[in-house]
């Protein structure tokens, strides 16, 4: 009778072993980080805007500050209000006084983790991201160099940035730095999803488990949200429908073509809908392309894609179902029953919402 065991050296059967353990510890991390979803960890930090509590602080201040706008209406959390995740649960994000915004306001929850800011990626860094609002004439409507007078005449202030950079200088970069220390700080909470990553079968329900194949499975979700901040960091034309409604409203119209005018668009006079990435990158691929967001925290954040047309998640998985707008290139039916339907649903909600976050008013002098 042909013995089909093998026999190893005395010397070779401890390496044999810690292979075949090695093997299945590695089998059973694959199987938990499926679709290369992974669990929160420490924000990244830029070498040159390291983090202390001086700088956060001061920062949270300046981001509660209606001293950066123009007439004084407007400060940061007018469109990232911590109570509405922080968003402002608008289709468009609010304006300055006599103006129209035209895209929809995004989460900061978990804002540290992205490659590229705003819709359209035009900034890398938050550093960067934090003066474009202030200087829109759409949104803040606030020039830096008198920003930067208006600040240091303020001798709390002074002190504040003492404290945070070693001098009381203010400038516009060093406020632009403590904003962004402060918003490095709006991380997820405990979500149910980083517990089931991390082996906590108990994490989600089963509802919400059969969300999750369906997410990194059959409906293709992980393809584009995935990693840490469930977000590939790249760009698709989805064809979106557009808001006929905001589209009728001339104050849109104005903004459309002034952003266009601002980054060259030799047409920008006759131009009648949002050519997303295009305007930043000038590549015909870019047309109507827009950043896949992060959709950790999507439960709270509505209404949903750039320009807010979708009031519900259902409205969402409806699309994508769809796939996507008629003549994208990028999303293919997916044939999704009514029950799978409601069980990405549970996912979406159940298992990447966190704990509220830790969050406490500051005192603005």
């Amino acid at each position: 009778m042909h013995n089909s065991s093998i026999s190893y050296p005395g010397n070779m059967r401890p390496v044999v072993m810690m292979t075949a353990l090695a093997l299945f510890l590695f089998s059973s991390v694959s199987a938990i980080f499926a679709g290369n979803l992974e669990p929160l960890k420490s924000p990244p930090v830029l070498k040159q805007n390291p983090q202390t509590p001086e700088k956060i602080e001061l920062g949270k201040k300046l981001f509660f500050d209606r001293r950066l706008s123009g007439d004084g209406t407007m400060n940061c959390a007018v469109c990232h209000n911590p109570e509405k995740g922080f968003s402002d649960n608008r289709e468009i994000s609010l304006n300055y006084p006599t103006t129209r915004n035209w895209r929809n306001s995004p989460t900061l929850i978990n804002v540290a983790y992205q490659k590229y800011l705003f819709h359209d990626g035009r900034a890398q860094t938050l550093e960067e991201q934090a003066l474009f609002p202030m200087m829109s004439a759409f949104e803040m409507n606030r020039n830096l160099d008198f920003v930067e007078e208006v600040i240091r005449s303020v001798p709390e202030y002074v002190e504040a940035f003492k404290q945070a950079f070693g001098d009381g200088d203010i400038t516009r970069q060093r406020m632009a730095m403590a904003i962004a220390a402060f918003e490095r700080t709006l991380v997820s909470k405990n979500p149910p999803l980083d517990r089931y990553l991390k082996g906590d079968q108990k994490a989600l329900s089963a509802e919400a488990k059969k969300g999750y194949e369906l997410f990194i499975g059959k409906g293709k979700c992980a393809e584009c949200h995935d990693g840490v901040s469930l977000s590939d960091n790249k760009f698709y034309a989805l064809y979106v429908p557009e808001n006929v409604e905001q589209e009728k409203d001339p104050r849109v119209a104005a903004t459309r073509r002034f952003v266009a005018k601002v980054y060259h668009y030799e047409d920008f006079r006759n131009l009648m809908e949002d050519p997303g990435r295009y305007l930043i990158t000038k590549d015909k691929n870019d047309w109507k392309a827009f950043k896949t967001p992060t959709v950790r925290e999507i439960s709270k954040t509505g209404p949903y894609m750039h320009n807010g047309i979708f009031q519900t998640l259902d409205e969402v998985i409806e699309f994508f179902d769809q796939g996507g707008g008629k003549g994208n290139i990028s999303l293919k039916p997916l044939n999704l029953s009514a029950e799978e339907k409601r069980q990405l649903k549970t996912f979406l909600v159940e298992a990447l919402t966190g704990e509220e976050i830790d969050f406490q008013y500051p005192k603005v002098p």
